[in-house]
């Protein structure tokens, strides 16, 4: 029973994939190159020190793609552990100790899923504070853009003349003019220019004319890697990683798909209904998913990788909308990861020009920090089933039978004022948290205190405001007797 209804999900999401690419094959494809600007870097990085195996990295992590993108049908990216990453690059860690903090990651997150402590972690967490992380890592990303990839160049020839500010400029401009994806546009049924298809088709190109060394080797034989699961390096860097992880990488990530693809049940409060898939990941399904992969990665030398939220919308941002764009993207990774010995992979990739990387990513932060904009109207805990009697059932189109007479329908609840302001004061506390101290965990927290400061507040007032009624219900009789 359970194997026929797994079957029956595969090809439901399956069909919806291959239907989205034949709609829209250049937008998928360029959606699929969202996420670039995040995994380049990092990807380069660490496979210049020698704390990653490139070519594992690339073979395992596209059949991770390939595997996620068939599995969930929206496009979940598959992206590097960020806290890992740093901590490596900053120590420049080995090989066997990186691969061993993803390791470690990946066993307590299983063992969350398992135990189902994810999903109820979930339920606890305010919808305010989840859109805080969402808004923070945007900005996060928006502010890495342009300190580390477009501030360091210069406006003519610093690094070179193909990559400096005004290019930075150019590709921002274009980005305004072409790369623009409105709701309107959806609608209509406008065609989605492939942005990111056509700027990292121009940033290859200038690094294929900039990069020097041109060696090459043999094609690319897998070996194990034996982690260093008892080092204390490792033990620290998953420490690090892990709230990131769980908060952004499974918790935002699972409500970031719902907001971009709605259920179809679920009305969408500013997306056509183009844009909804059949069925979203669970916190669960994201969990296992993401020990999976640090699990298996981790004997052959990969890179610790996980979901994440900015990636998601930076994928929807440039044109995804389902899985068949990472399935597109795995399948060019393991092309590239078994044809990396005889590719001067390494020198094209480090050369690619930060110019346009730089405005991608600040176009992935800007696509996942506009999330919050739907805090108070079509945020997931907003929504409430309602029965309705027959009398009722033509004023909504929707629902489920709940009996006899009776349907189930989705309504939106009218929230009041003040409770909008305690909703976006949540958020920007979280938001706010994690870009001072540059740590999603301390957001995190400050957006928790920030809620149930609130809630405290409410109890107060609810019990001052019984007093007041029990005294104003025992005045009458207290005069009485002194009569």
């Amino acid at each position: 029973m359970v194997l026929d209804q797994l079957a029956a999900r595969l090809r439901r999401v399956n069909r919806y994939n291959l239907q989205t690419l034949r709609r829209s094959p250049a937008a998928e494809i360029s959606g699929a190159l969202g996420d670039l600007g995040t995994l380049l870097p990092v990807m380069i990085a660490l496979a210049v020190q020698g704390s990653i195996n490139l070519s594992s990295t690339l073979v395992l992590s596209g059949i991770f793609n390939m595997a996620t993108g068939a599995a969930f049908g929206v496009p979940l990216p598959v992206q590097p552990m960020k806290a890992i990453a740093a901590a490596s690059i900053a120590r420049k860690s080995s090989l066997s100790e990186t691969v061993a903090a993803g390791s470690w990651v990946g066993a307590v997150v299983l063992v969350l899923s398992i135990t189902g402590l994810l999903r109820a972690l979930t339920r606890c967490v305010p919808v305010p504070v989840v859109k805080g992380i969402q808004l923070g890592a945007g900005l996060r990303l928006i502010i890495s853009a342009g300190s580390s990839l477009i501030l360091p160049l210069g406006w003519w020839t610093t690094p070179t003349v193909l990559d400096n500010r005004l290019w930075a400029l150019g590709a921002f401009l274009a980005l305004l003019g072409l790369g623009g994806t409105t709701d309107s546009q959806k609608r209509s049924g406008g065609k989605i220019f492939p942005y990111a298809l056509v700027t990292f088709l121009i940033g290859l190109c200038f690094a294929l004319v900039t990069m020097d060394n041109k060696n090459v080797g043999g094609l690319w034989r897998w070996s194990i890697t034996t982690p260093s699961f008892l080092s204390t390096e490792a033990m620290g860097m998953a420490l690090a990683q892990l709230p990131l992880t769980t908060l952004n990488s499974v918790i935002a990530a699972s409500a970031l798909a719902i907001d971009l693809f709605p259920p179809p049940s679920l009305p969408p409060p500013s997306l056509s209904t183009d844009d909804a898939c059949p069925i979203t990941p669970s916190t669960t399904a994201l969990g296992i998913s993401v020990a999976a992969m640090n699990l298996v990665g981790c004997w052959f030398g990969a890179m610790p990788v996980c979901h994440g939220s900015g990636g998601l919308a930076a994928q929807h941002r440039f044109g995804a909308r389902s899985g068949a764009s990472i399935v597109l993207l795995g399948g060019a990774k393991v092309f590239l990861g078994f044809l990396s010995g005889t590719l001067p992979l390494i020198d094209l990739l480090a050369t690619f020009p930060r110019s346009l990387l730089g405005v991608m990513v600040a176009a992935a932060g800007l696509e996942l920090a506009r999330v919050g904009a739907s805090l108070n109207h079509g945020a997931q805990d907003l929504w409430e089933e309602v029965v309705t009697t027959t009398s009722e059932e033509n004023d909504s189109s929707d629902g489920n039978t709940a009996g006899a007479g009776t349907k189930l329908r989705r309504q939106h609840r009218v929230i009041s004022d003040v409770e909008r302001d305690e909703r976006w004061t949540v958020m920007l506390t979280t938001a706010a948290g994690i870009l001072a101290f540059r740590n999603d965990s301390v957001g995190f927290v400050a957006g928790l205190l920030c809620f149930a400061a609130y809630r405290f507040a409410e109890y107060m007032d609810g019990r001052r405001q019984w007093r007041w009624q029990s005294q104003t219900e025992e005045s009458p009789l207290l005069e009485s007797r002194g009569c």
